[in-house]
C-alpha cells in the first residue's frame, strides 16, 4: 500500500526585521507546507527579498520580533549552515561567480554538508545530477566550468534550479528566478521548477510578474506591500494583479484603514 510523503511545515509569525536600523519587515505571517508551490509577489521595496535573506540568516538582516519554525524547530536560533542542513535553500536573484571552483565540485561539496562520508553515495549522486541536467536542458560540460563564471543569465538561473534539484531541500525560496531572463528562458526555468517539485518539499517563488507563474502554477499567491502580507489567494490572484497592478492593493488597504 502506498504511503503519503512526510508532511513538513515552514511557519512565519509576525516577523519583523530591519536593515541598517530601518525596519523593512513589519509583521510578516505566512505558512508554507510540503507539496505546495507558493508565490510571493509585490512591488519594488515591499520587503520580498528581505524576507528571503532574513529566513536564511543573512547577518545584514536583523530580526527584531516574531518567530520562524520549520517542523516545529526554531529556525531563528540556527546559524546559516544549520538552516541549510535542516533543509532550507535560497536561490539567489543575482548568483555570484566563483572562479576556480567547478560547478561539479561545488554541488558535491554542498551535497556532503547534508551527508556523512559513510552514507554518501557518489554513483547515485552522479546519476541524479545527470538526470537533472537532462531535465534542465543543460550540457554536462558546464560541470567542469567555474561556478557561474561566463554563464549567461539563463544558465545562472538554471544552475540555481539545478542546485535545488540536486540537494533536495525541504523548503526552497527562489528569489526572482525570472529576473533578467528572456521569454524562452523564463519558460524553461518555470517549467523546470514545476517539473522537479516534490510532494515532500515546498517552494516559495518570489517575483514581480505573473509571467513565470504561468509555468510554475502556484497553489497559493501571497502579496506583500510595505513589509507585510496584504493579500493572499489562489493563482488567479496573480492574473488579477497583472491586470490591475499593485496600486489596486494599496488603495484597498487605504480604504480598509
Amino acid at each position: 500500500m502506498a504511503t503519503n510523503p512526510t508532511q513538513h511545515v515552514l511557519e512565519v509569525k509576525e516577523l519583523r526585521a530591519e536593515v541598517a536600523g530601518k525596519e523593512i519587515l513589519k509583521g510578516v505571517t505566512l505558512t508554507l507546507r510540503s507539496g505546495e508551490i507558493a508565490a510571493l509577489m509585490g512591488p519594488n521595496g515591499s520587503g520580498k527579498s528581505t524576507l528571503a535573506y532574513a529566513l536564511m540568516g543573512h547577518p545584514k538582516y536583523k530580526v527584531t520580533h516574531g518567530s520562524v519554525t520549520m517542523d516545529g524547530h526554531d529556525l531563528l536560533s540556527m546559524s546559516v549552515d544549520q538552516r541549510a542542513r535542516a533543509g532550507l535553500f535560497l536561490g539567489f536573484q543575482y548568483p555570484q561567480e566563483v572562479s576556480g571552483l567547478s560547478l561539479s565540485k561545488f554541488l558535491w561539496t554542498a551535497h556532503m554538508q547534508r551527508h556523512t562520508p559513510e552514507n554518501a553515495d557518489a554513483p547515485a549522486f552522479d546519476r541524479d545530477l545527470k538526470s537533472h541536467l537532462g531535465i534542465l536542458g543543460m550540457d554536462d560540460s558546464l560541470l567542469k566550468r567555474s561556478l557561474n563564471e561566463g554563464f549567461s543569465g539563463g544558465e545562472k538561473k538554471r544552475v540555481e534550479v539545478l542546485q535545488m534539484a540536486t540537494l533536495r531541500p525541504t523548503f526552497s525560496i527562489l528569489d526572482e528566478p525570472d529576473s533578467g531572463l528572456d521569454i524562452d528562458a523564463v519558460r524553461a526555468v518555470g517549467e523546470t521548477v514545476a517539473k522537479i517539485h516534490r510532494p515532500d518539499a515546498g517552494i516559495l517563488v518570489i517575483t514581480h510578474y505573473q509571467r513565470i507563474l504561468k509555468y510554475v502554477k502556484p497553489d497559493r499567491v501571497f502579496v506583500m506591500v510595505d513589509g507585510a502580507i496584504a493579500l493572499q489567494g489562489g493563482r488567479e490572484l496573480a492574473e488579477e494583479l497583472e491586470a490591475k497592478g499593485y496600486d489596486w492593493v494599496r488603495i484597498g488597504i487605504a480604504e480598509a484603514a
